[in-house]
């Protein structure tokens, strides 16, 4: 048994670094002068390296509230998991730390689907998806698993 909680635990943690790395790190899109993320827009075009705020659409501030949401929502799924660990009767089910933790994945989803969806308006043609927009899709799955595993979990003695 504390082998399958130091699992469960051990995904979601995962899952956690996975939304942040994707969500400070500057490279959802790049290219060879430069990379672009949901804060700023670097270029090494002109011989130093330069960056710009991100544009100031709706749909960016949009992925940016929704990516924050999603790392907000998980610390607190795990927070509640290590409360209702400790407060839970035996035999109940962690509802709660699912419920959170679900949501989370799918606000990293909601995220990523409107930066894919929207950013050929803002990025150029020649950019490329960079690794933090690939471990925001990576985090969706794991998030949506470990929530998953959360709601069908019943505490035992």
């Amino acid at each position: 048994m504390l082998l399958l909680l130091l699992g469960i635990v051990l995904l979601h943690i995962v899952a956690l670094v996975l939304l942040l790395v994707s969500t400070i790190v500057s490279v959802w899109t790049s290219n060879d002068t430069g990379t672009s993320d949901l804060w700023y827009n670097c270029s090494t075009a002109t011989g130093g390296h330069h960056c710009n705020p991100a544009s100031t659409g709706e749909w960016i501030q949009a992925v940016q509230a929704l990516m924050i949401l999603s790392i907000i929502f998980s610390v607190l799924s795990l927070v509640l998991f290590f409360c209702q660990l400790f407060t839970l009767q035996k035999g109940g089910r962690f509802f709660l730390t699912g419920t959170f933790q679900i949501l989370a994945s799918l606000f990293v989803m909601s995220g990523a689907i409107i930066y894919t969806v929207m950013s050929p308006e803002w990025v150029p043609k020649d950019d490329t998806y960079g690794y933090s927009y690939i471990l925001a899709w990576v985090a969706f799955p794991l998030a949506l698993i470990s929530g998953l595993i959360y709601v069908i979990l019943r505490k035992r003695e």
